[in-house]
């Protein structure tokens, strides 16, 4: 009957199961068509979550397509352009990497820098951000032979580049903050004209982020020569970053 049919789809959609839904006889395989779901369920607020679901089901099939990955959540869906990262997203302006499973584009660093760390000598592997194992199994980590010097040595660099790269993604959060506050002051009649300051925030969004992945990028290469040229071109624009 319509009353039925009306609860069980309407279960079935507020639970988030309606896509592979099938009839409740258990013999039959047969699926609600989208025609069907439309003239059993008349719920506007329901319906609207049925068509939720249907547009991220459609999102997860196409390979072509993902969604923003703003961790302050943003459901604009994007186009993957190949590159490893695309255009900022068009409604929060985030720039997402289509590669790997970290949050953003992270240019210079490349996405294997992003996924994590392997000693070495032990071949243990753990997050370049919380530090904790990459394999919650391992067992061999505090059984690593590696020379204490040189432990040491890895370590106490480690904790630079660490240090640099986590000041450079805290300044850029007050770049954001500060551009947030400023917006909220832009409809003021005397200091409406504000456009300049704006534009300096979000030129130090984008220089402190060039920053942060550079520490990650410099981290892993060992090219005396080509480093060398990196960290002048990275030291000028801390420089500059900082006067800004």
């Amino acid at each position: 009957s319509q009353p039925c049919w009306s609860e069980y789809l309407t279960t079935r959609i507020e639970q988030n199961m309606v896509v592979n839904c099938t009839c409740p006889i258990s013999e039959c395989c047969a699926q609600p068509t989208t025609a069907f779901i439309y003239s059993i369920v008349s719920s506007e607020e329901t319906i609207a979550k049925y068509e939720k679901a249907l547009l991220r089901r459609y999102v997860e099939c196409c390979s072509n397509l993902t969604w923003c990955t703003n961790p302050q959540g943003c459901d604009q869906i994007l186009l993957k352009d190949g590159l490893g990262y695309g255009a900022a997203c068009s409604k929060c302006s985030w720039i997402s990497c289509f590669n790997c499973s970290f949050p953003e584009a992270h240019y210079p660093a490349s996405c294997s820098h992003m996924s994590h760390m392997t000693c070495a000598k032990c071949s243990h592997g753990f997050c370049w951000r919380c530090l904790k194992p990459w394999r919650p199994n391992h067992k061999d980590y505090y059984n690593c032979s590696a020379m204490v010097s040189k432990a040491a040595w890895q370590e106490k660099r480690f904790q630079d580049y660490n240090e640099r790269c986590t000041f450079h993604h805290h300044a850029r959060e007050f770049a954001t903050s500060l551009r947030s506050s400023i917006s909220s002051i832009r409809g003021i009649p005397k200091i409406r004209n504000l456009t300049f300051v704006l534009d300096a925030c979000k030129a130090l969004e984008q220089a402190r982020k060039v920053l942060a992945y550079s520490c990650v990028y410099s981290y892993y290469n060992q090219d005396t020569e080509s480093m060398d040229i990196v960290e002048q071109q990275a030291e000028s624009l801390e420089l500059l970053t900082n006067t800004l």
